[in-house]
C-alpha cells in the first residue's frame, strides 16, 4: 500500500497502471467506513500476492485528484488499468465482495509450478547398506542404527564384516535385547558352517523328529539351521512346537530364539504423523499372536 499525492501520482498510478492494475482507494481520517475498508484492502492486496497495487489518498489533502475523478463520497475506489479508469465502488465492502469485484478486472493467478518430485531414494541392498554404515559412523552410539547395519550385513551374507561391525557393542549384547537376537543369528550360522551333514541335515534332523516327537534337541538345531538360511517361519515354527510342550525348555532357549527371529524379521517402523501407530507386518503380529498364546496357556 502507498499514500499517493499530486506530486507522486503520474508515477505511482498512471505509469504504474500500464503494467499491472492500481486500486485507488479515496479516503479521510475522519471517515468511519474508510477505516473499515481500509484493512480489508490491505489483507487482499496481500492475499492476492502481486496481482493489483493498492494505493491510498487522503481526499481532504488531495482534492485536486478528487476532484478529477468526480469523488463525491467516501470510501471510494477507483480500479486504474493501462492509463485508464475501468471500474469503482463506493462504501465500505466486505473482504469477499472485494474480491468479488478484483476477480471481475484481474488475470487469474498464475498456477503455481509444479514442485519437481523429490529423487527417489535407492532402496538396492548396498545402497541401503551404505546409508546404515553412515548412520552409524554419524552416531556409534545409535543401537537402532548399528541393530540395522549388522543386520543388513547378515542379511547379504557378510558375516565375518557383520561381526567387525558388532565387536564394538558385544559386551551390551546381555543388557539390550535386539543385540541379543543378533548374536542368536550369528551362532546359528557358525553352528551350520561348521554342521558335520552338510546340505544333509535337514534330512537328519527331520529323521530325528519322526523318531521322537519330543526330541527337542533335534528340533532346536533344525531351527538354526532354518535360522542361517534365514528362512525365518520355518524356524519360528519348529521353535512353536518345542514351546507348545515344554514352554522353559533349556532355560528359555527356544523361547529366546524365537523372540531374535521376530526382531530380526520386523522391519524399521515407517514414519508417520504424530499420534498415529505405524503399521505392523502382518506375518510378524500372527507369530507374537502364536507366542503369547502358547506362553499364557
Amino acid at each position: 500500500m502507498i499514500n499517493v499525492t499530486v506530486a507522486n501520482f503520474e508515477e505511482e498510478v498512471i505509469a504504474a497502471s500500464m503494467t499491472l492494475p492500481v486500486l485507488i482507494d479515496f479516503w479521510a481520517p475522519w471517515c468511519g467506513p474508510c477505516k473499515s475498508l481500509g484493512p480489508i484492502l490491505e489483507k487482499v492486496e496481500a492475499d492476492y500476492a502481486g496481482r493489483f497495487k493498492l494505493v491510498k489518498i487522503d481526499s481532504d489533502q488531495e482534492q485536486e485528484i478528487g476532484t478529477a475523478f468526480g469523488i463525491r463520497s467516501i470510501p471510494t475506489c477507483i480500479l486504474m488499468m493501462n492509463g485508464q479508469p475501468v471500474d469503482g465502488f463506493t462504501g465500505a465492502l466486505t473482504e469477499g465482495k472485494v474480491k468479488e469485484f478484483l476477480d471481475k478486472h484481474l488475470p487469474p493467478a498464475a498456477e503455481p509450478e509444479p514442485e519437481a518430485p523429490a529423487p527417489e531414494e535407492d532402496s538396492s541392498p548396498e545402497a541401503v547398506l551404505d546409508r546404515l554404515q553412515q548412520a552409524v559412523a554419524a552416531d556409534p552410539a545409535n543401537e537402532n542404527a548399528r541393530f540395522d547395519y549388522v543386520r543388513q550385513l547378515l542379511t547379504l551374507g557378510r558375516e565375518d564384516d557383520a561381526k567387525v561391525a558388532f565387536a564394538p557393542v558385544i559386551a551390551q549384547t546381555p543388557a539390550v535385547r535386539r543385540f541379543d537376537s543378533l548374536q542368536r543369528w550369528m551362532n546359528a550360522i557358525d553352528f551350520a558352517a561348521t554342521s558335520t551333514h552338510g546340505t544333509g541335515a535337514g534330512i537328519l534332523f527331520d529323521s530325528k523328529i519322526a523318531a521322537n516327537k519330543r526330541d527337542f534337541e533335534a528340533r532346536f538345531d533344525k531351527a538354526r539351521w532354518l535360522m542361517a538360511q534365514q528362512r525365518w517361519t520355518d524356524a519360528l515354527d519348529e521353535l512353536l512346537d518345542i514351546l507348545m510342550r515344554d514352554k522353559t525348555w533349556s532355560e528359555d532357549a527356544a523361547r529366546k530364539t524365537y523372540i531374535a527371529i521376530l526382531d530380526i524379521m520386523e522391519a524399521p517402523k515407517p514414519k508417520v504423523a504424530d499420534g498415529q501407530i505405524p503399521p505392523e507386518d502382518p506375518i510378524v503380529a500372527t507369530y507374537r499372536r502364536r507366542l503369547s498364546s502358547v506362553i499364557l496357556s
